[in-house]
């Protein structure tokens, strides 16, 4: 489990960064860029947490995002609500290679702040698992 709680510490980081750049309101196009830079390091921050939680408690080793996701909601670590937000933010996350394309970087960004806060809920819920089975 030592592994996970690692995890769910960097996961933390990563989040904590994205929010302190969503809670400023973006006037350039940097700052966008900078918050989607922000969205991609903590989406790979804590989905891979979320693989190692699942590991550890669950038995469960799933080896992509979209995998996490689905093993994530089969275990009650995601409601049916946020695995379909999680499953956008795959998406997403896949696209912000492309977010050199204006329209594309604008369509992430409108959805950052959703995104942040299904990631918060995601961590808050495999914290709460780490220090139950601890």
């Amino acid at each position: 489990m030592d592994r996970a709680v690692a995890a769910i510490h960097t996961a933390d980081r990563a989040l904590r960064s994205l929010e302190t750049l969503l809670a400023l309101p973006p006037t350039t196009d940097i700052e966008r860029d900078a918050a989607i830079q922000r969205f991609e390091y903590a989406f790979e921050a804590v989905w891979k947490a979320a693989r190692a939680v699942l590991l550890s408690r669950e038995g469960v080793a799933a080896a992509s995002p979209k995998g996490v996701v689905r093993a994530s909601h089969s275990a009650g670590v995601l409601g049916n609500v946020d695995a379909e937000e999680a499953r956008v933010m795959v998406d997403d996350r896949n696209l912000t290679g492309h977010a050199y394309q204006e329209d594309v970087a604008r369509e992430i960004m409108e959805r950052l702040p959703g995104h942040a806060k299904v990631l918060c809920a995601w961590v808050s819920h495999m914290r709460a698992d780490v220090r139950d089975s601890g």
